[in-house]
């Protein structure tokens, strides 16, 4: 990717070269669904998520550098910034789909955080059923970034990653991790076509982005869920033949749409 293509999606809320939290921590899937219930509505600040973790304590943590801490990696995966249109999609979706919130919180973490983008081909090239351990992934970071990282970082790495393939339903199991399938919905799809409309694809491309492959569902039940989404009123869908427009319209706002006019 262009470092010009790079920063225009940063405009989105993408970060395409940020290290992320997963050498501290995972996707995060429960603290960020307990932080949503604490602070409901697509127009909260981040003001208002800083306040609700460091000060009320929504989280549970034990002391101040805790909540510090899990306010900072949450910003990293999710921004918490309404002003940025991932974090705004995601939010649209999560209240919409509530079944489809482990994909969902995947999708918006892999714009934002390297290892685990990086991490994806790798489980998905891995057929299901195959067990998948933390050896595994160790052995992947350390081929994609020879010598970066310490033995005990590469080794909380490793295990963040397999977790939050776990919590994304990609891998299934504690200690013993197997490969299995996540359960795509059709909020989860809107989102992930969203993410490749972002990335500038179009057309049927957009169920060939690396974010649409995330879902591991065939292209007819691709096109199915996303017909559903856009009969629920989560995007826009028309398809003529082998001609295929999606659009999202209500989830744009007019600067948005100017820069992917650009």
């Amino acid at each position: 990717m262009s470092r010009t293509a790079k920063s225009k999606l940063t405009r989105f809320g993408f970060r395409p070269d940020a290290g992320g939290a997963h050498t501290a921590r995972t996707i995060m899937l429960a603290e960020l669904t307990t932080l949503l219930d604490a602070v409901p509505g697509p127009d909260a600040t981040l003001t208002e998520y800083t306040r609700a973790i460091v000060e009320e304590n929504c989280l549970g943590k034990r002391s101040g550098k805790t909540r510090s801490l899990s306010l900072r990696h949450l910003v990293e995966l999710y921004s918490l910034d309404s002003q940025d249109l991932v974090f705004r999609a995601l939010l649209y979706y999560w209240e919409r789909d509530p079944a489809g919130r482990p994909l969902l919180a995947l999708l918006c973490a892999v714009t934002r955080d390297q290892l685990l983008r990086e991490s994806a081909p790798k489980i998905l090239k891995t057929p299901q059923g195959t067990i998948f351990t933390t050896a595994d992934m160790e052995n992947f970071i350390e081929h994609k970034h020879p010598g970066r990282f310490s033995t005990a970082t590469l080794t909380s790495a490793a295990q963040n990653l397999n977790s939050s393939w776990t919590k994304s339903g990609h891998l299934r199991g504690v200690m013993r991790k197997v490969r299995t399938s996540p359960r795509a919905t059709a909020g989860a799809a809107a989102f992930a076509l969203l993410l490749g409309f972002l990335s500038g694809a179009r057309g049927t491309r957009l169920f060939e982005t690396e974010f649409f492959r995330l879902l591991e569902c065939s292209s007819g039940c691709g096109f199915d869920l996303a017909e559903e989404a856009a009969n629920r009123g989560w995007m826009t869908l028309f398809r003529v033949g082998d001609v295929l427009e999606v659009h999202f319209h209500q989830l744009l706002t007019p600067q948005e749409k100017e820069w992917l006019r650009e």
